[in-house]
């Protein structure tokens, strides 16, 4: 009798931490700021002198070039969309943040086709298959276009190491704001509006 009464004891416990914990995780997520859009750092100007006090602003810096494969194999450079603003999403569809965010990827790319470039960059490799990859855009019926990272460049060049990133970058290629995990519709939009010609 005394050891039923000890596991009860035992599993109401337990029922009381859990369910502590879950309400002191949603009360401190309530505090945590949603947005995760930050401004990209910036560098002096390239005049090889540092910038004087109360003078020229620091310029934002030129994303590095990368190359991926679109859906046909062939090589695709991120300098090859230089004069069109544009949006960079690394992703992979064992991702559950990743997936969450894909739709409003879908719907901005439709709304903005020839304003802005979307570069739907899949982390191809290691567990990361271009075949599952493929049957996610599929059975969803994306439309964005999706290119496939099969020897890293990017992930290395951009020191990938968490997923989904997004980068905004403006039409002279310079990187003006980053996400670091899923982002809403509004943020993309937010995203999107910095890069876009004023």
């Amino acid at each position: 009798m005394n050891q039923k009464k000890s596991l009860l004891i035992l599993a109401l416990a337990l029922v009381v931490l859990v369910g502590g914990g879950w309400l002191l995780y949603g009360r401190l997520a309530q505090g945590m700021p949603h947005d995760q859009l930050a401004v990209q750092d910036t560098a002096p100007p390239e005049s090889g002198q540092p910038a004087e006090t109360g003078t020229q602003p620091p310029q934002p810096v030129v994303a590095p070039d990368f190359t991926v494969y679109d859906g046909a194999g062939n090589a695709v450079k991120l300098s090859d969309f230089r004069g069109k603003p544009v949006v960079i999403n690394f992703w992979a569809s064992w991702c559950g943040p990743c997936r969450s965010e894909l739709p409003d990827f879908d719907a901005a790319c439709r709304e903005l086709s020839g304003e802005v470039q979307f570069l739907m960059v899949n982390m191809t490799g290691g567990r990361e298959t271009r075949e599952s990859a493929d049957a996610l855009i599929q059975a969803e019926g994306y439309s964005f276009p999706v290119y496939y990272d099969l020897d890293q460049d990017a992930a290395i060049t951009y020191g990938v190491y968490s997923l989904p990133i997004t980068l905004f970058l403006d039409k002279e290629g310079r990187g003006i704001a980053q996400a670091t995990s899923a982002i809403d519709r509004a943020t993309l939009q937010r995203g999107i509006d910095m890069i876009l010609p004023g």
